[in-house]
Parts: structure tokens; C-alpha cells; sequence
């Protein structure tokens, strides 16, 4: 089965072209990012020249930090606020965050893992930065530990995100104020 957001898929295929390259990315990363073939990257940068099938504008949607609601249904001027109020990072931002890394084993982990710790937003590389410091949770842990940590809670937001857009809302939020129930301590519950 084949999605657009509109009957030509060069409205989508062009905003996404734009969100990439507001990230700073070329075609390259970009497929790096969204884990897709460089051929369908191309088809995509230049104006989609063949339909997109469900799990391209998924994965490009990911890759973006964005549900695929948000992607195809918004124009991009409406997303671009939304990305910043999201905390999603552009090339200069990003920069600046990984300059504020100074703990050594931070730097490491992030020269090493570039690709990984470009597809950071910026409120999760904010989480990274706070847990620097002599003796801190990054030294006696390790980044690595932290970083794989950030990266399932994404996946659990974006697979509950996904659920929660079908008819197994219902399920989600019992499971849900379950599992909250149990996390509350007991004096609080009534």
C-alpha cells in the first residue's frame, strides 16, 4: 500500500527535502538517518518522481522527529515552530550542544557515535549534558548506558504514539493508568 499527504506526493516529497536540510544533513545522511536506500532519498530530494510507500514517509517521519501525521498533514511553515517547540535540534543548535559536552567520556561517546548522537533532539542531548559532571551518573554508568536509555524511551513514545492513533486507544490508556498506578507512591492513591 502507497501514502501520500496529497494526490502528488511533491508537496511531502519537497517538505521533507526541507526539514532534512534544515538538520543539515545531505541526501546521504539523510538516508544514514532514516535507514532507506540512497535511490530512494534521491526520489524524494528531487520532487518525488514515484509515490512513496507507507514506510519510507515513516521512516523519513522518524528520522525527522516527527509523527507522520504531523509530516504529511502540516505545511511547513506550521512545522517548523512545531519542530522547535518539540526540541528538535538544526545543524548550528547541535553544534553548540555538542560543544557544551566536556566531560571526557561525553566527548568520546560522541565522536565515536555521530550518527547516533546526531539523531538526538535537542531536549535529549540537554538530558546527556546534565548528567555530566566529576563522579556524576555519566562516569560511574557510562554514556553508552544513558544514551540507549533516551533512545527506548523515544521508541516507547513513538510506538504508543502510533497505537494511540487506532482503534486500540482504549487498551493503551488502561495499560497506561495501570502501569501509573503502580509507579504512584501508596500515600498518594486514594
Amino acid at each position: 500500500m502507497m501514502s501520500d499527504a496529497h494526490p502528488n506526493g511533491t508537496d511531502l516529497c519537497s517538505k521533507i527535502a526541507r526539514l532534512a536540510m534544515e538538520h543539515g544533513w545531505t541526501q546521504e545522511e539523510f538516508a544514514r538517518h532514516a535507514n532507506l536506500n540512497r535511490l530512494t532519498i534521491r526520489n524524494v530530494f528531487q520532487g518525488g518522481k514515484r509515490r512513496l510507500h507507507n514506510a519510507t514517509v515513516c521512516a523519513c517521519a522518524r528520522a525527522l522527529g516527527l509523527s507522520v501525521a504531523d509530516l504529511q498533514m502540516l505545511p511547513f511553515e506550521r512545522l517548523a515552530p512545531l519542530m522547535k517547540v518539540r526540541g528538535l535540534a538544526t545543524a548550528d543548535s547541535r553544534q553548540r550542544q555538542f560543544e557544551q559536552a566536556t566531560q571526557p567520556e561525553l566527548v568520546a561517546w560522541l565522536e565515536r557515535n555521530s550518527q547516533r548522537a546526531n539523531q538526538l533532539t535537542a531536549t535529549e542531548m540537554d538530558e546527556l549534558l546534565s548528567l555530566q559532571g566529576t563522579g556524576g551518573p555519566l562516569t560511574a554508568f557510562g554514556v553508552a548506558h544513558f544514551v540507549e536509555l533516551i533512545e527506548r524511551k523515544r521508541r516507547l513514545m513513538e510506538q504508543a504514539a502510533a497505537v494511540a492513533g487506532t482503534e486500540y486507544i482504549d487498551l493503551l490508556e488502561q495499560f497506561v493508568q495501570l502501569l501509573y498506578e503502580k509507579i504512584q507512591p501508596y500515600a498518594d492513591r486514594k
